[in-house]
């Protein structure tokens, strides 16, 4: 890579707005698409968002779940598509969401971000709960590699708090603070030279104050924010406000649901996402 993945998408973000379109071949959506619910209907809408959304937005996020759900046969069409969308210079997040130990951590780094990887994204989601520093292979080899990384940190699920917001009886602050403070550390030279850094955190559209209550400075961190749940799932501009603040210009709005009911016709699904992108920078200020 020729540049680290944070600047890679703050042009990104800046030339295209701060939109993440989802890629998420649920059921539902493909069977809403008038589409089989089969290998041949996944390649059908996977294809169709690749054509609309390549070289349009500033990220594509294919779910990695829907896909590996039809074996190697779907994991060929996410590669397909990782391939396609790169080549249409538009940057990909894979969301995994992996997270292991050890040498498996450094397998699941080696497949999604290693040089060799047969189809790597530019970033991966990764699961930071055993531990953050558990995620050290996938981080230093995303570091080496000019990819990035965004680590979970408030999700908006109602279950999520209660590991998130948790304060251990020994420490000085909650769950999520210790993975904010894990990325402010590793962000700290991209910080110093007034970048964006290459490990992001997923904080969720609709978790309200927690950024606040929780204490979290994520302007210092200079941290990519990925924030799912804008649309289908209640989120708004006014709750991006609210919730982020100073860090507003950091965020990446994801939108899948809303976003992919425009379907099947990939140029409606285009001009929404234009459509999207361009509102989200005007009421964001980019």
């Amino acid at each position: 890579m020729t540049s680290p993945f944070g600047t890679r998408l703050q042009r990104a973000m800046q030339s295209r707005g701060p939109l993440c379109a989802g890629l998420d071949p649920h059921r539902s959506l493909v069977e809403a698409w008038g589409l089989t619910y089969d290998l041949a209907g996944l390649e059908r809408f996977t294809m169709t968002c690749v054509e609309a959304f390549g070289g349009q937005v500033a990220v594509v996020k294919p779910q990695s779940a829907f896909f590996e759900v039809f074996g190697s046969r779907g994991i060929a069409v996410l590669e397909r598509a990782l391939t396609d969308l790169h080549d249409a210079g538009t940057l990909t997040l894979l969301d995994a969401k992996r997270g292991d130990i050890g040498s498996t951590m450094n397998a699941y780094a080696e497949a999604f971000l290693g040089p060799d990887a047969v189809a790597p994204a530019d970033a991966l989601t990764v699961s930071p709960y055993l531990g953050y520093e558990s995620l050290r292979p996938a981080l230093d080899l995303a570091d080496r590699t000019g990819r990035g990384v965004f680590v979970l940190a408030l999700t908006s699920n109602p279950e999520g708090a209660s590991v998130q917001h948790a304060v251990p009886r020994r420490g000085t602050g909650s769950v999520a603070a210790s993975v904010v403070e894990g990325a402010t550390v590793d962000n700290a030279l991209a910080r110093e030279r007034g970048s964006l850094g290459s490990v992001g955190l997923v904080v969720g559209a609709t978790v309200g104050t927690a950024v606040s209550d929780l204490g979290l400075d994520l302007v210092t961190a200079a941290t990519p924010v990925l924030a799912p749940g804008f649309g289908a799932q209640g989120g708004t501009v006014e709750q991006l406000r609210a919730t982020f603040g100073p860090a507003l210009s950091q965020v990446l709005v994801s939108s899948s649901r809303e976003l992919l009911q425009s379907g099947p016709d990939a140029g409606a699904l285009r001009e929404h996402a234009r459509r999207l992108a361009g509102e989200l920078a005007e009421s964001l200020s980019f």
